[in-house]
């Protein structure tokens, strides 16, 4: 039997929304939890930063979302796009069944940080900094910790239940020899900003124009530019030059040609591998995946993080009781999946369909300067907007904090 070096009753790898939005609930609950981030600190850029009306219905019924929001932020209570020289709104927060109407975008390092700190008033509650998972631990078909690679040398850590939410390259996932079923991508997205000025129009999320799609997220002081390219097209793109490349952005976003100059080289860019696919099974004894560990989302709409924070709340609504009992059983993790795989696949779906139909149609043809019918049906009749701000914003099978907060 492992002599382990230390003991939790649930050990959490990975510090992003999922690990860390699972580890709180848990804590809260009670429940002895240890959560490993392999990095020093939350600070690394091009990482989500959409935080979706149904994440901050989750901090509101946590008593936390007035904190929340004064935490600097830019809000989208539309979503807007222009095709061509035509600009529509395709969908609209205001109608959505939640108290927070508006997509809000933060730095991920900030809604990281936010969370943790309440999330250490909990004694059953510890982060774990440059603290790097790099195995399991078995015994007889069974996992029972992880191994551990620290500043002070290698630990393992015993644990009744081991939640991967290391992301879409998961170490532990890996290890544990899990199915995945690859669905496939047809894009990839560089990532970029430029400096936004008082004097430039309002946020219009998506533009259309002359074989480009981009997306504009308004930061405050920069805008955040995706531009979507074919999947493995960047060395096509770097072959054309970053002149090209210049010229591309200031065609598609006519208000953006002042700047572009500010892209000297393409080491002013970031690749971002699209990637979609998802764990046949999310479970072994002993072990469960949740976030992008169990499922890589497109960054289409940005649900990625929602999703993620999503199966944290149904972990912690499932998992609590049968933790704090001192073991969770392979039915409970079977029914952890079949609650969440429905949403993965429905949204996944969804997402496909717009990268298949919208957006490669999109790039493939330069002509494309008006929008289809189905996007000017939702310009002419405000009504129908509510169904893709519930979809982006909400999701499908949305969770509500069901976990005690035992500290009161």
């Amino acid at each position: 039997m492992e002599q382990f070096t230390e003991r939790c009753t649930c050990c959490i790898v990975g510090g992003g929304p999922a690990g860390v939005m699972a580890g709180t609930l848990l804590s809260r609950a009670g429940v002895k939890t240890v959560v490993l981030e392999k990095h020093g600190d939350f600070l690394r850029d091009f990482r989500g930063d959409t935080v979706h009306p149904s994440t901050l219905e989750v901090l509101s019924e946590l008593g936390w979302l007035d904190d929340f929001l004064r935490v600097p932020h830019q809000e989208l209570r539309q979503i807007r796009a222009h095709v061509g020289d035509q600009e529509i709104t395709i969908a609209d927060f205001a109608r959505v069944p939640t108290k927070s109407k508006f997509i809000a975008f933060m730095p991920q390092w900030d809604f990281l940080n936010f969370v943790v700190a309440r999330a250490r008033k909990y004694p059953t509650f510890d982060v774990r900094m440059n603290a790097a998972a790099t195995d399991l631990v078995e015994h007889a078909g069974r996992v029972t910790g992880v191994v551990v690679k620290t500043a002070e040398g290698t630990r393992t850590i015993g644990c009744d239940l081991v939640i991967a939410a290391d992301g879409r390259h998961s170490v532990i996932r890996e290890r544990a020899r899990l199915p995945v079923k690859d669905i496939g991508a047809p894009i990839d997205v560089l990532w970029l900003r430029l400096e936004r000025r008082k004097s430039d129009p309002e946020q219009s999320l998506g533009w259309v124009k002359n074989g480009k799609f981009l997306a504009l997220i308004d930061r405050g002081e920069f805008w955040q530019i995706a531009f979507v390219i074919h999947k493995d097209g960047f060395a096509q793109v770097k072959a054309a030059g970053v002149a090209r490349f210049r010229e591309s952005l200031a065609d598609t976003v006519p208000f953006l040609a002042d700047r572009v100059s500010a892209i000297r080289s393409f080491d002013d860019v970031k690749l971002l591998v699209v990637k979609i696919d998802r764990l046949e099974r999310w479970w072994r004894p002993g072990l469960l995946c949740i976030g992008d560990a169990a499922h890589a989302m497109s960054p289409v709409g940005g649900i990625g993080i929602n999703l993620a924070i999503q199966d944290a709340v149904a972990t912690a609504n499932l998992l609590v009781g049968p933790l704090r009992d001192g073991k969770a059983r392979d039915e409970d993790l079977a029914r952890l999946q079949r609650r969440r795989e429905f949403p993965t696949r429905a949204t996944q779906a969804v997402q496909v369909a717009i990268q298949e139909r919208v957006i490669q149609r999109a790039l493939s043809d330069d002509r494309v300067m008006s929008a289809g019918p189905l996007f000017k049906l939702l310009d002419r009749i405000p009504s129908l907007r509510r169904i893709p701000a519930y979809m982006v914003g909400i999701g499908v099978r949305p969770e509500h904090v069901q976990t005690p907060d035992v500290s009161r």
